[in-house]
C-alpha cells in the first residue's frame, strides 16, 4: 500500500519490514519463477495463486465477455503505459482538452478520470501531512489548555479526536526524529565497517561468504565482520538504507511537519463536499502506486508485452486521491461518488489511515455506492495489526449498528503454503478482514512503460477487485451482493494451516491457524468463483 506504515529503525527485524514495503525493479522475464505468479494455481503450478490462468484455460474459452469499468482510487496512474493504455476508461461524453465541461458533471475535460489533488492552474500535491498531524495542528490552540466541562457536545467530540491524534502524533514524530539520529549513527558504522573490510580483503566487493571465512584475533575487525554478517544475512542492501533515509526524511519534513501545509494550493472549503476542485492530470507528480495497482487488474492480456492482468475486458477509471501522506476524507468521498456516477461497477481502494475526522462524508459515499449497486474492495493495511481491535479507516463499519454490505477487505498472502503463507506485514481480523489474496513479490506495472515488483495489501486488494470484475465481465447481471457472496463462498479454504502470526517479528515467532485471520479463512480463487457463478444464476 502507498502508506505511511513503514517504520524505520535499526533493528534487523524492521529492516525486513522495510524490504516488504518497498518496490524493487525487476526484469520482465518468463524465466523468472515469480513472473505473474499470483495468477497461477496450486493444483497446476504448485504456487498459491488465484487460478486466473486456469479459469481462462478451462472455463472461459469461447465464452463472450462484456466490458466492465473499474475505478482505481489511488495515487497517479500512467494511462499511456504500453501494457495498460488500451484498457483505460475514456469518458465518451467529454471532448478532450476543450476547457469545457461537456457532460455537465462538474469536471472539466475529465477524459480518463479526475485528480482531486490539484487545482485548475495545474498545480498538484505530492507530499502531504498525516491525518494526525492535520488534526493536531487544527485543534492545538483551541484545546491545549481548555477545561473539557466547558465544551459543547460537538467540541467534546472534536476534543476526543484531538486527544487521540495528539498522542499518536507526538509519539510517532519523536520516533521519526530518533530514527533520524539512529540512521546517521548506523550509516557511519556501516561505512566504517565496509572501509575496514575492503582494506582487509583487498577488494571493493564485500560478500557474505567472504565475511564468514574471516578468522582473526583482532576484536575490532571481528566486530565489523559480525556486524556486516548480521546485516547481509537479513537481506540488508545499501539501496534499502538509502530508501530508509529517504522515507525518514519524508516523515520529518512532510508527514509530521505542522508548518507544511500543501492543501492551500487546492483552495477548497474543507467542510464543503460540494465545492469543485482538482484537474484532469491523473498522472500527477508521481504515478507509481496507482499504475502498479491498475496493472494487476487490467494490464493487457496476451499481447506479448509485460504481464497479464486479471481481467481481459476492462476499462480502468483513474481517480487520483492519495498523496505521499494521508488522503483527505472529502477527496475519498468525492472519488467514490465520481466512480459510481460514471459507471464503475467495482472500486479498488488501496489506502488507509489511523483517524478519519470527516468519516461521515466517506460513510455517506459508501452508502451511496451501496444504493447504486457498486462493490468496494479495500486493502487491509500493512501494520501487522489485528484490525478487529485497532481501528483503520476507511472502514465498512458505518456505525456500531450498521455495516456496509458492499465492502470486501483483503489481507495479503505469499506464494507458498508454509508458515509464511500469511504475509508478516498484513493486517488481519476474524471480523474485519474478509479474505486473503497474493500480496508478496507481486509483479506489475510502473510508470513510463516499465515494470516493478512489490509487496503489500495494496496489491492484494486489486487481485480481488480483478476477480470481481472478471465475474461481472462474464456474468454482468450479478449484483454487488451476488459478487461478494460468490467471492467469499468460493474461497479456497486453509482454515487449519499453521502460519506465523502477522506482526510478530520476534526470534521465536508465534503461529496461528490461517482460519483465525479472516472471515473466510481462505484465499480468493477466480476459478472457483467462476464455477460458482455459473450455477448461482441458474
Amino acid at each position: 500500500m502507498k502508506k505511511t506504515l513503514l517504520v524505520v529503525t535499526l533493528s534487523i527485524v524492521l529492516l525486513n519490514v522495510f524490504a516488504q514495503e518497498s518496490q524493487d525493479d525487476t526484469t520482465n522475464s518468463e524465466d523468472n519463477i515469480n513472473h505473474n505468479w499470483h495468477n497461477k494455481s496450486v493444483t497446476i503450478d504448485q504456487i498459491y495463486g488465484v487460478e486466473v490462468e486456469k479459469a481462462y484455460d478451462q472455463l472461459l474459452k469461447n465464452k463472450k465477455s462484456t466490458t466492465v469499468i473499474v475505478a482505481v482510487i489511488d495515487g497517479g496512474i500512467d494511462v499511456n503505459h504500453e501494457d495498460l493504455k488500451n484498457n483505460i476508461w475514456i469518458n465518451k461524453n467529454e471532448i478532450p482538452e476543450n476547457g469545457i465541461d461537456d457532460d455537465n458533471n462538474g469536471y472539466v475535460d475529465d477524459i480518463n478520470g479526475w485528480n482531486f489533488l490539484g487545482n485548475a492552474e495545474g498545480e498538484n500535491i505530492d507530499y502531504e501531512n498525516l491525518e494526525v498531524t492535520r488534526i493536531y495542528r487544527e485543534f492545538k490552540d483551541k484545546f491545549e489548555n481548555i477545561e473539557q466541562k466547558s465544551l459543547s457536545e460537538t467540541e467534546k467530540n472534536q476534543y476526543e479526536i484531538y486527544k487521540k491524534a495528539k498522542k499518536i502524533y507526538l509519539e510517532d514524530k519523536n520516533n521519526a526524529l530518533k530514527e533520524q539520529k539512529q540512521l546517521v549513527a548506523f550509516t557511519e558504522r556501516y561505512k566504517e565497517a565496509i572501509i575496514k573490510l575492503e582494506w582487509y580483503l583487498d577488494t571493493n566487493v564485500i560478500t557474505l561468504p567472504s565475511l564468514i571465512d574471516i578468522k582473526s584475533k583482532d576484536k575490532v575487525l571481528m566486530n565489523h565482520v559480525n556486524f556486516l554478517i548480521y546485516l547481509f544475512s537479513n537481506d540488508f542492501t545499501e539501496e534499502s538504507l538509502r530508501e530508509m533515509k529517504k522515507y525518514n526524511t519524508e516523515e520529518v519534513d512532510y508527514h509530521y511537519n505542522v508548518e507544511f501545509k500543501p492543501r492551500e494550493i487546492i483552495g477548497d472549503d474543507p467542510e464543503d463536499i460540494n465545492t469543485a476542485y482538482g484537474n484532469n492530470n491523473v498522472y500527477g507528480p508521481e504515478a507509481d502506486h496507482g499504475t502498479f495497482v491498475s496493472g494487476i487488474i487490467g494490464a493487457e492480456r496476451n499481447n506479448n508485452t509485460g504481464i497479464n492482468g486479471i481481467v481481459e475486458n476492462v476499462k480502468i477509471m483513474a481517480l487520483k486521491t492519495v498523496p505521499n501522506g494521508d488522503e483527505k476524507d472529502k477527496d475519498v468521498a468525492k472519488a467514490i461518488r465520481y466512480a459510481v456516477d460514471n459507471g464503475a461497477r467495482v472500486v479498488n481502494m488501496s489506502f488507509g489511515k489511523q483517524l478519519s475526522p470527516q468519516k461521515y462524508l466517506v460513510d455517506e459515499a459508501i452508502l451511496y455506492a451501496e444504493e447504486k449497486g457498486v462493490l468496494l474492495v479495500h486493502a487491509a493495511g500493512n501494520d501487522g495489526y489485528n484490525i478487529d481491535k485497532t481501528k483503520q479507516y476507511p472502514t465498512k463499519n458505518i456505525s456500531t449498528e450498521q455495516q456496509a454490505s458492499n465492502w470486501i477487505t483483503v489481507g495479503a498472502s505469499s506464494m507458498n503454503g508454509d508458515l509464511e503463507f500469511a504475509a508478516d506485514f498484513t493486517n488481519y481480523g476474524k471480523n474485519m478482514v474478509d479474505i486473503f489474496a497474493p500480496g508478496v513479490d507481486i509483479e506489475s506495472l510502473a510508470p513510463e512503460s516499465t515494470y516493478d515488483t512489490g509487496d503489500g495489501t495494496s496489491f492484494s486488494a486489486p487481485v480481488v477487485t480483478g476477480v470481481a470484475a472478471l465475474l461481472l465481465s462474464y456474468y454482468p447481471d450479478l449484483s454487488y451482493s451476488d459478487l461478494k457472496y460468490i467471492i467469499l463462498s468460493s474461497a479456497v479454504q486453509y482454515q487449519k494451516t499453521k502460519v506465523y502470526k502477522p506482526g510478530d517479528y520476534s526470534r521465536k515467532r508465534k503461529t496461528v491457524k490461517f482460519g483465525k485471520l479472516s472471515v473466510t479463512g481462505g484465499l480468493v480463487s477466480a476459478y472457483e468463483a467462476l464455477k460458482l457463478a455459473e450455477t448461482y444464476k441458474k
